[in-house]
């Protein structure tokens, strides 16, 4: 029916305001910055303090052309020049003949190329307007709106953090970003399809909505779908653009979430005479449970009639130049999801509709996949052009991501609403548009036509209701942030939330990280490429004051990164134990956030070189399916076991009250029996859980592989013994194993064998051992490490390695 060629080779870039850069080769798909960078005309964006000087690329116009041959084909054939991506305000040229015009990143643009081609060497030009100007223009034309930072980007359809955000840098970025090429097709295509998937009555069922466009073929056309053995046809009339074709699968296997069964794919066809459209789907029913009980408003997710308890992460794009995010890096990076036993990411609103690479990857893993619209912490505009540009780009990513089983839920915005509640919007609105009729109104309307079997949620947070607080934590998602802010993380058990949808707490990237992408000489909290690459308001304060409410100051730069690396594991350990424990009144945990998009001090658990932090391995100790840990009920410790298997959990829990010698003061057999899918709290007898010397004791709880501890004092105020250990380093493939037997009790002892190696990864980390035991550690290295430098301060560390009274870091 048709065939594409790809326009990818032979282009060329040029800056078409005051700066002149000469004209250099230009990648396709890429971005203005990759291209001046590896023609090595502006320093790596990430390094240092690079980024300051280069704020005149996002003010700046560009202009990408290159030349190809074209041979016509068969007489009348149509030739559409597609554009899968232009970011973002586009005016495109074939042989000086305009074929459009662009002014949304966000989605696909055809243009009929027929009335420009010419047989032999063709000019193909995209001229890109600085995206500043445009967005500044429309600003001062429809009236500024309230935005959490200094940068227009709820003026343009264009991915918000390239404008900068409290974890990522201001590189605005210009370029050709998706493919593009030449359509050539003849009589009648496949313009869209769109499977709307359901299960019922043992059957799954798909209806396929198919959209045509002709060009010639009036007549009628006939649409023929298959999947899983099952075939049906149906005939688009003479005249008309679209039909359904509907088919029925007896009792398939369903499509689950990681640990609740596999996630069953099947190919589903969709042909049109030589035109084919090909997805894998996956039969499964998903919705959200929002019926009111007697705690307010729980938000459920519900797959296959079965409740699921969301241990989720937050997901921005892994790179601020996203075309560098390849297939295989998606792969690591929801591998590394899944490590740490993830069942959910949530693609936050101000960057960009996930790629089909990261859906396909989500799908086959499992992992459940909640997208926001793009807006984020803004108001925005709802007059034209952006309103006709939300309903398209709207209806086609609701069209493209239909096929997906990952994807459970739409949701309008992120903090919009509760930003125009809360953030002093409304006075400063002065009854300007703000986007309300996108998340109540277009947006909703949009899910409920084109696709009816997925839920759709207002916004990021949301009570459920106009007339509620839309933070309420009592009612629909919630997100936390004044832990961070303003309060130490053991706040966190102040909420009783009904879904988390965002908390989180700062640490910064691995050292190695740091070495890569600072020059600074020391390192040290205040130098400048440390203080460049902390994008959080008053991040370093926040970070020095939670330090000061657990631990002794630290010495120097190795003591504070350990300690701020820990720090941050501690607190998104106890906020998601915390909600876990409260299941199932609490039903998700969304932990902001999985990835980084650069080097950076931020509340990534992967930071921006792929490198897992403490907070990773926290993550997947404190995600267990099967949780063991101690919780304060009514003052008092308690006993809480949470089952998030399908079978029962019977084992006998031994909780001991230990001095940090080691010898037992008390110890007492609790008895579990955990239904599946369920939450059980123990008390405990008082001579257990009231300690003789809250400085010198701890509980120690153990069943089966689980096990849990409780301190009865901050670190600051305990007194630990200091530090000893004996380690010996073995060789295996791949790299070595340390094995490390504690002569003291070690508290959260952790490797960082990338102070050795940039290569180097660990297994496992924040062990703590009672004296006698021992631990284990596999570190994987393309080289030998030193076996001393390796079992020594800074590489190998524990809590109570910190020098007492030692002068603060930096």
């Amino acid at each position: 029916m048709g065939t594409f060629r790809p326009l990818h080779e032979g282009w060329t870039l040029a800056a078409t305001g005051p700066v002149d850069v000469g004209v250099v080769p230009a990648t396709v798909p890429g971005c203005v910055h990759t291209d001046l960078l590896a023609a090595g005309l502006i320093p790596d964006p990430y390094l240092d303090d690079n980024e300051r000087a280069l704020t005149w690329i996002g003010r700046t116009g560009w202009e990408y052309a290159t030349t190809f041959r074209w041979t016509p084909g068969a007489p009348g054939d149509r030739v559409d020049l597609v554009c899968a991506g232009l970011d973002t305000v586009a005016t495109v040229e074939l042989n000086g003949v305009e074929l459009g015009r662009t002014a949304n990143m966000h989605r696909s643009y055809r243009f009929d190329a027929r009335p420009a081609l010419r047989a032999g060497d063709n000019e193909l030009v995209v001229r890109f307007e600085s995206a500043y100007a445009y967005a500044e223009r429309w600003r001062d034309t429809l009236g500024a709106r309230p935005n959490a930072y200094a940068e227009p980007f709820n003026f343009i359809r264009k991915m918000a953090c390239n404008f900068g955000w409290d974890w990522g840098p201001t590189l605005v970025t210009a370029g050709i970003w998706q493919p593009i090429g030449l359509q050539t097709w003849s009589g009648a295509r496949l313009a869209t399809v769109r499977p709307l998937v359901t299960v019922e009555d043992g059957f799954g069922r798909v209806e396929a909505h198919v959209e045509v466009e002709r060009d010639r073929a009036d007549g009628p056309l006939t649409v023929i779908a298959t999947v899983a053995g099952v075939r049906a046809e149906a005939t688009v009339p003479a005249g008309e653009r679209t039909a359904v074709v509907s088919l029925a699968v007896p009792d398939p296997a369903l499509w689950w979430p990681r640990g609740y069964g596999e996630p069953a794919l099947y190919a589903l066809e969709v042909r049109l005479g030589d035109d084919a459209w090909r997805r894998r789907i996956g039969f499964r029913a998903g919705r959200v449970d929002p019926a009111p009980d007697g705690a307010g408003t729980p938000f459920t997710v519900v797959v296959n009639d079965r409740a699921v308890f969301v241990r989720g992460v937050n997901w921005i794009p892994d790179d601020v130049f996203v075309t560098r995010v390849t297939g295989e890096r998606l792969a690591h990076r929801l591998g590394q999801a899944a490590g740490a036993n993830v069942n959910l990411l949530r693609v936050w609103g101000g960057g960009r509709y996930e790629s089909d690479d990261f859906y396909d990857l989500a799908d086959e893993r499992g992992l459940l996949v909640t997208q926001d619209f793009l807006f984020a912490c803004a108001a925005y505009p709802e007059e034209e052009p952006f309103a006709a540009e939300v309903a398209a780009e709207a209806a086609e990513q609701v069209t493209r991501l239909a096929s997906h089983p990952s994807l459970i839920l739409w949701t309008g915005n992120n903090e919009n609403i509760w930003g125009w509640h809360d953030w002093g919007w409304q006075r400063a609105l002065a009854g300007r548009t703000w986007g309300a009729g996108f998340y109540h109104r277009l947006l909703p309307d949009v899910v409920s036509t084109l696709d009816p079997t997925r839920p759709y949620w207002p916004g990021s947070p949301w009570s459920g209701t106009p007339d509620r607080h839309p933070n309420d934590p009592a009612h629909g998602t919630t997100h936390i942030w004044d832990v961070w802010n303003q309060v130490d993380y053991a706040h966190y058990r102040d909420y009783r939330p009904r879904f988390v949808a965002e908390f989180g707490y700062q640490g910064p990237p691995a050292y190695a990280t740091l070495r890569r992408a600072l020059s600074d000489d020391p390192l040290a909290t205040d130098s400048p490429g440390m203080r460049h690459h902390q994008k959080a308001i008053d991040g370093d304060r926040k970070l020095r004051r939670g330090l000061d409410a657990h631990f002794r100051p630290p010495c120097d730069f190795d003591d504070w990164h350990y300690l701020t690396q820990l720090n941050q594991a501690r607190a998104v350990t106890l906020g998601v134990t915390h909600f876990r424990a409260l299941w199932p009144v609490c039903a998700g945990s969304v932990v902001w956030q999985l990835n980084d998009c650069w080097p950076a001090t931020s509340w990534a658990a992967v930071d921006g070189d792929g490198r897992r932090k403490p907070l990773w391995h926290a993550l997947r100790k404190a995600y267990a399916d099967r949780l063991l840990t101690v919780q304060p009920r009514d003052g008092v410790p308690a006993l809480v076991a949470v089952n998030d298997t399908d079978e029962a959990w019977r084992a006998a829990a031994t909780v001991s009250r230990l001095a940090f010698d080691g010898a037992r003061s008390a110890t007492s057999a609790i008895p579990l029996d955990v239904p599946p899918r369920s939450t059980v709290t123990a008390p405990l007898p008082p001579d257990v859980r009231t300690p003789d010397d809250p400085r010198r004791e701890l509980l120690v709880a153990d069943a089966g592989d689980a096990r849990a501890f409780w301190f009865f004092a901050e670190d600051r105020d305990l007194d630990l013994p200091a530090a000893r250990w004996a380690a010996d380093v073995e060789p295996v493939d791949g790299g070595v194993r340390v094995i490390v037997t504690a002569r003291t009790l070690l508290r959260d002892l952790t490797l960082f064998p990338d102070r050795l190696d940039p290569a180097a990864e660990v297994d496992d980390a924040l062990v703590t051992l009672l004296p006698g035991a021992s631990a284990t550690f596999t570190v994987t290295a393309p080289s030998p490490l030193d076996p001393v430098a390796l079992t020594s301060r800074p590489v190998l560390r524990a809590v109570n390695d910190i020098a007492v009274g030692a002068p603060p870091a930096g």
